[in-house]
């Protein structure tokens, strides 16, 4: 990822609204969470929500996928681990004692990602 990608992501959470949204469909997993349902869950009015929607779908961070007429719109984890690899790379020239923390907070993050696709493929 270079330095102009990755700034365009961090404008675009740059928004406590934006943020709250994006947050909760991180929550929701794969499946993602219906437009109508996210602004209920916020309290985002319509018409800021959809803007809020498409600066987050713009950025690569959220994607929509239309199923009859409802669009459900889920995280894109993808873009969310290039982001966070592109923040850690060559983490304080690899002082430990500063990285360290950063490191076990991504192996909390990756250990629930472990147990919820475990969870999924469980019959």
């Amino acid at each position: 990822m270079e330095s102009k990608e990755a700034a365009s992501i961090l404008s675009a959470l740059a928004l406590e609204g934006r943020l709250a949204i994006f947050q909760l469909l991180v929550r929701a997993g794969p499946e993602g969470v219906k437009a109508g349902e996210i602004a209920g869950m916020t309290g985002a009015p319509a018409s800021s929500l959809s803007a809020n929607l498409k600066v987050l779908e713009h950025a690569g961070l959220i994607e929509g996928r239309r199923d009859g007429r409802a669009i459900f719109y889920a995280a894109r984890y993808d873009r969310m681990r290039d982001l966070m690899g592109f923040l850690l790379a060559d983490c304080c020239a690899g002082s430990l004692e500063v990285c360290a923390p950063l490191f076990d907070l991504a192996a909390r993050a990756t250990c629930c990602a472990a147990d919820q696709a475990e969870h999924e493929q469980a019959p």
